[in-house]
């Protein structure tokens, strides 16, 4: 008799234990769909029924780096207000939250991220390189102010000023130089800002730059 018991004992807590597998798989599937779909009051119900926000996706990302690469910016909202949410998380590429948001030109976000300890100053590819690729001026400030470090090396030594000149604006360039960057480093490759500039075909940038390294010269 205590065998039987014991025996439909095991096989309920199997139930409960498969039950919930599939209750969390489902709201697995479910979040990062929600994200996508920007639907802020699925991904708030799912949170509130005890989904960990901070779970990784099947990309490697999770729910926070998927809403602003969309973008989603309700389901955004959502997550930046989470508590526990981890803003210093990384993709498969490396990139942070911080860096995506940047890239996207969105000081807002990167605002709210910074307060949640984002990493102003990651190694390798940082914020500031992602922000003067895309030429967000606003968010270029934003990081400065944050000590962004202005001469920051990408892993082939490439620095945000470079990735300006080619990529971004003349007026990020002008910002960049303005609050001191080195227009005289090369990379790896040995090219320099200037380089970088008459490959993108940026005359704006290349004036800006050439003119920053004859007055470096000339003191």
């Amino acid at each position: 008799m205590n065998r039987l018991i014991k025996y439909f004992r095991c096989i309920s807590y199997l139930y409960v234990f498969i039950g919930f597998s599939f209750a969390n798989a489902g709201s697995y599937e479910d979040f990062f769909q929600a994200v996508k779909r920007d639907d802020d009051a699925k991904v708030s119900q799912l949170i509130a029924r005890g989904f960990d926000a901070n779970t990784m996706g099947p990309t490697g990302a999770p729910g926070l780096l998927l809403a602003i690469r969309e973008p989603s910016p309700k389901a955004l909202g959502v997550l930046l207000k989470t508590p526990g949410i981890q803003a210093e998380v990384r993709n498969a590429k490396d990139e942070s939250a911080l860096m995506l948001a940047a890239l996207a030109g969105m000081p807002d976000v990167c605002t709210r991220l910074i307060a949640l300890d984002a990493d102003v100053n990651k190694t390798g590819w940082t914020p500031l390189h992602y922000a003067a690729t895309g030429g967000h001026d606003a968010v270029i400030r934003l990081l400065l102010e944050h000590y962004a470090y202005i001469d920051a090396e990408s892993p082939n030594q490439t620095t945000p000023l470079m990735m300006a000149a080619m990529y971004g604006s003349a007026s990020s360039v002008k910002l960049l130089l303005e609050a001191g960057a080195d227009a005289t480093r090369r990379n790896a490759a040995g090219l320099s800002a200037l380089d970088f500039a008459e490959r993108g075909a940026r005359p704006g940038a290349y004036q800006a730059i050439a003119k920053n390294v004859q007055g470096a010269a000339g003191n």
